[in-house]
């Protein structure tokens, strides 16, 4: 018992002086053991750990935790962090877990969970100063002096009208120097840059770093003020956006870090890679049909990859545009129809163009003028498709309980091959006796 507890007080003075180096090495673990490990910790070594770790690893570590060791670790979480982790969970341990959030919290946690994961109105703070138009510099002066104890920031005032629509904001330098019978609304500028509470936040963090603010406030469709967005904030999740991005574009899991342990690696990889490999055995499939074509008429393998890179690029721009779109929340389902006739035609008008310059350059490049025709054929075809999957695609996925981000792009670009090379070589077939 004496040794237990002398080894408790010494995890528990290793994680106070280096909480940071414990939660590194709990994420070099797979998650069945580093679960074991937060199980076996001290709930008061785990208050100090788990805040260190990535949000969406830490929401897998709790999805066992009891009430009272929930009810313990949540406040060394502030309310955005907190939405995240909770955002991370399970339905059924959102549930269970969110009423033993401090009552202080738990309303600003569940505002937080109605906005989209990567916007600013996941990002704000809601601790903010506001004043009301025709109040006096004097009153906002002593309003400022007795908030000053709770630490509220005080940079900037905002100023609302009856209906809470932010009509200006205060300069702390003008309000000092302002007459202090003056009202508020002479001293404030009118002219205000606000971020939309649906707006991307990597989107905001550019515009915020464009006008060299740090900070600016956020507000609804109506223009009511909601809360404040730190640039340090949007800079900080945008780097987040960026490392997920381009780990779930190449198959891999946003959840993985360079010293992942091998297995934890090798099991958000290795799935992805057979996926990967069934679909180009389909593309080389689709070839194999049309190999005697190609033994006859060596110069088409010489196109494959044209057709094909042609319909990949086009098709990510689409599904690049829809993915926005369903993270800004800007796709009701009466809109999806007309999203994806519009894409349609983009298909069809990119792919004409860029099919007349291939086709011209196929025609002067071989001296076979019916070349450029199917090789001009083919590449609208597969354009229009592009268009046409890179929008439905990711809704489909969405609409079946897939995660758009992740499987999108593969299965785009399985489409985009086969029906690159299907239309390409389906055209050579049909006008073999002019290319031979």
């Amino acid at each position: 018992m004496v040794a237990g507890d002398a080894l408790t007080s010494l995890v528990e003075r290793f994680a106070t002086d280096d909480p940071c180096a414990v939660a590194r090495a709990l994420e070099t673990m797979d998650d069945r053991s580093a679960a074991e490990a937060v199980r076996d910790l001290p709930t008061a070594v785990s208050v100090l750990v788990l805040p260190h770790l990535q949000v969406s690893f830490a929401a897998q570590l709790l999805e066992g935790a009891t009430p009272e060791m929930f009810e313990a670790i949540i406040p060394g979480f502030d309310a955005k962090r907190a939405a995240s982790l909770l955002m991370h969970m399970s339905p059924d341990s959102l549930e269970r877990l969110l009423p033993h959030t401090p009552a202080n919290m738990r309303n600003e946690v569940r505002s937080l969970l109605a906005y989209p994961e990567d916007s600013v109105g996941r990002m704000m703070l809601t601790n903010h100063l506001t004043f009301r138009e025709h109040e006096r510099v004097s009153d906002a002066i002593r309003k400022i002096r007795r908030l000053a104890a709770s630490r509220m920031p005080a940079s900037y005032g905002y100023v609302l009208d009856d209906h809470e629509r932010l009509v200006g904001v205060l300069n702390m330098r003008d309000l000092l120097l302002a007459s202090e019978e003056a009202e508020l609304g002479t001293v404030m500028t009118r002219d205000v840059f606000t971020l939309n509470c649906f707006m991307d936040r990597t989107e905001a963090a550019d515009q915020l770093s464009k006008r060299r603010f740090f900070a600016a406030p956020v507000v609804d469709e109506e223009n009511r003020l909601l809360g404040i967005a730190k640039a340090e904030n949007l800079m900080h999740g945008a780097q987040e956006d960026i490392a997920e991005s381009i780990q779930m574009m190449f198959g891999g899991s946003p959840d993985e870090r360079a010293f992942s342990s091998i297995w934890f690696s090798l099991k958000k990889r290795l799935p992805w890679l057979h996926v990967n490999l069934g679909t180009a055995f389909l593309a080389a499939y689709v070839v194999s049909l049309f190999q005697d074509t190609i033994a006859q008429i060596t110069v088409l393998a010489v196109f494959l990859p044209v057709v094909a890179g042609q319909g990949g690029n086009a098709g990510a721009q689409s599904l690049a545009i829809v993915m926005r779109g369903l993270v800004m929340r800007e796709l009701t389902n009466k809109r999806v129809g007309v999203l994806i006739a519009k894409e349609g035609l983009l298909g069809l008008i990119t792919g004409t163009i860029t099919g007349l310059v291939t086709g011209v350059i196929a025609w002067i490049w071989q001296g076979n003028p019916m070349l450029g025709v199917v090789i001009g054929l083919g590449m609208i075809v597969n354009l229009v498709t592009a268009g046409l999957s890179g929008a439905g695609i990711p809704l489909l996925m969405r609409s079946l309980g897939f995660d758009p981000a992740q499987c999108s792009n593969i299965i785009l670009t399985t489409v985009t091959d086969v029906v690159g090379f299907l239309a390409f070589l389906g055209f050579a077939v049909l006008f073999q006796s002019y290319l031979v």
